[in-house]
């Protein structure tokens, strides 16, 4: 199905992974490292994104509800409507950390950080 650019609703992950995550004023804080999938409800858990650190050393990696992200064509970038600092205060661990056991734990944690809807019941 078409999104309102003409463009499909479908897109790869590899798409995904690597695109830069920009506040609402545009700068930015960082890239999608990774996209975590809920085999039970089959959706997207949440976006990995990690910011901070110098060449990856000292990187913390923030999940993210996918629907907090918001694609900027024309800026090939998604965008958040948080702050550097909010975020920076957010759930964050390694990617390891992030999806031990079901992933739920930081799902959660990320979920009612952000205020976030749920998707599963």
């Amino acid at each position: 199905m078409p999104t309102a650019s003409g463009h499909t609703t479908a897109i790869r992950a590899k798409t995904v992974i690597g695109t830069s995550v920009k506040d609402s004023s545009g700068d930015k804080i960082g890239k999608v490292e990774d996209i975590v999938l809920d085999k039970t409800t089959n959706n997207i858990m949440f976006a990995v994104v990690g910011f901070g650190g110098v060449l990856g050393v000292g990187e913390k990696f923030h999940p993210l509800p996918w629907n907090a992200l918001d694609y900027d064509e024309s800026d090939n970038a998604y965008v958040v409507n948080y702050s550097k600092d909010q975020l920076k205060a957010a759930p964050a661990g390694t990617i390891d950390e992030l999806t031990r056991g079901d992933g739920s734990g930081f799902r959660d944690r990320t979920y009612d950080y952000y205020k976030a809807p749920r998707y599963w019941s």
